[in-house]
């Protein structure tokens, strides 16, 4: 299961190792770990430009190590150094001092032509690391700039420059105008970041290995931050027994279906049924069709007549509002049944602080710890709830997500590229699966009917998360892989691919 490191984390761990260890060592390890993941891109090529970049800290002086080994090849390798030498920290001077007694062109950086000298066959980006805290000006803007227009592969040392390893965010892009390298790849050492998972970190960071520098696995520290995946929830797929029925399965409720909202309720509601709820009702705010035409088996209501009981509700798909709705969700919260709170339900849950002392109140399930909830806001729901703006929401989107759950004393689902799924008690998971095909109306009402479905089969609550969103994401990929996508996908679409690979991995993972 793949821990995933803050700064901090990686900052203990490799003052654990320095102290252990002879100066000089672990820039040696990186350098020679880089100049193999160079080589291994360039797939035996040779007479061929390599670019190194390097800045003014240790990263600079792992990528001028890697030029080092570099050179010893049949390569032309060029530095472009961004920094003050004078100002190097002693293992990055002494890096310094090996690149330039080997066979390794130095490019005048004050030339503004300097980067345009040669067609480069790779590029390694040694400028900045995981400790940046203001965004890139100057040359280093301009190089940044000029390496993104370039069509060959991008070996990223560490974590892509300009990109914030605990956030996924461009640092500085506040205000829109900050720039990040765009990695094609990414050797990252000691573990793996946070932000390199989420937010832009995704479209950042490209592929993604990971060296562990030979540190003494004691010398590791405990995250509170993991990597989406299987193993995180495979303990609670189960086959089927043959003695069972309908009621076996569990009672979806879902709520919403304002006038002209319709199809969202609808949306969750056959996600439910096609992830393999017992019984699925639609509560309708507005007036109730008889049926579905597509799927007559979903049981239609007006939500002011429903009891809510024990059954799992789903409410806020196209729900409006109303002072009507907002009378529905005030007793949903209520029901001793566990939730799921999407779209509108939030939006009124944010502005009334009544229905926020009800969510924060619910009782937890005996499965539960401390909590019965799931929320599924997106970054401007989530803002919403947090009093804040949705740039504050994804220039942080872990801790956006920490606070939602920790003050709403639920399970948070943060929606976007990398899922943050946020827990009470501070640890948060990321989910890398999913694509921007999910980027269309009415792929959130089907991951809230995802979830409800899973919790009416009395999946433990966090399995049930888990499950979920990897489900969401996972069915999107398969279908992009498939030619259906990313451009045009439809949230209906997403439904039968989601049955299929949740049967596959039932199949596959439970003997």
């Amino acid at each position: 299961m793949s821990a995933l490191y803050s700064v901090a984390e990686i900052r203990q761990i490799e003052q654990a190792a320095l102290a252990d260890l002879p100066s000089y060592t672990l820039m040696q390890r990186a350098g020679e770990a880089c100049a193999r993941q160079a080589l291994h891109l360039l797939g035996g090529e040779q007479d061929v430009h390599v670019l190194i970049l390097a800045g003014p800290g240790n990263n600079g002086g792992d990528a001028l190590e890697a030029a080092c080994y570099l050179a010893q090849f049949h390569l032309h390798v060029c530095v472009a150094l961004y920094c003050d030498e004078q100002k190097q920290a002693q293992d990055a001077r002494r890096a310094l001092l090996r690149a330039r007694a080997a066979e390794v062109d130095f490019l005048d950086v004050a030339t503004p032509e300097h980067l345009r000298s040669h067609n480069w066959a790779l590029v390694l980006d040694g400028l900045l690391g995981i400790g940046l805290t203001r965004s890139v000006d100057g040359r280093m803007r301009r190089c940044i700039d000029y390496i993104n227009t370039l069509r060959c592969p991008v070996l990223a040392i560490d974590i892509a420059s300009g990109l914030n390893a605990d956030t996924g965010s461009i640092v500085g892009n506040l205000g829109g105008d900050a720039s990040a390298i765009r990695a094609s790849h990414t050797l990252s050492f000691i573990g793996d970041k946070l932000g390199m998972h989420t937010c832009d970190g995704q479209d950042y960071s490209g592929s993604i290995v990971i060296d562990g520098l030979d540190i003494d696995s004691r010398h590791l520290v405990p995250t509170r931050a993991r990597l989406n995946a299987l193993p995180l929830f495979a303990s609670a797929l189960k086959p089927r027994a043959g003695n069972t029925h309908k009621g076996s399965y569990g009672d979806v409720i879902v709520v919403g279906g304002a006038h002209g909202m319709g199809g969202a309720p609808v949306l969750a509601a056959r996600m439910a049924a096609h992830a393999g709820s017992g019984r699925v009702y639609i509560a309708f705010v507005d007036d109730a069709p008889a049926y579905d035409s597509v799927h007559p088996e979903l049981m239609m209501r007006q939500a002011d007549r429903v009891e809510f009981g024990t059954a799992t509700v789903v409410i806020g798909p196209g729900m409006g509002t109303s002072r009507h709705a907002h009378d529905v969700l005030s007793r949903a919260l209520e029901a001793q049944g566990r939730i799921v709170i999407d779209a509108d339900a939030l939006n009124m849950i944010a502005a009334e602080p009544g229905l926020q002392h009800k969510l924060q109140s619910r009782s937890a399930s005996a499965d539960a710890l401390q909590y019965s909830s799931i929320i599924t806001p997106h970054p401007l729901e989530a803002a919403r709830l947090l009093d804040s703006t949705t740039g504050n929401v994804q220039n942080d989107r872990p801790q956006a997500a920490r606070l939602l759950a920790r003050h709403f004393n639920c399970i948070a689902i943060l929606k976007g590229a990398g899922s943050v799924i946020a827990f009470p008690d501070g640890s948060v998971v990321i989910n890398p699966t999913g694509n921007p095909a999910l980027s269309t109306a009415g792929t959130g009402d089907v991951l809230s009917g995802l979830c409800g479905a899973l919790l009416a089969q009395r999946w433990p609550i966090a399995e049930a998360a888990l499950a979920a969103v990897w489900l969401h994401g996972k069915a999107a990929d398969q279908l992009v892989d498939d030619g259906v996508g990313p451009v045009g996908l439809t949230a209906s679409e997403v439904i039968p691919a989601v049955r299929t690979l949740f049967n596959q991995i039932i199949r596959d993972n439970v003997r």
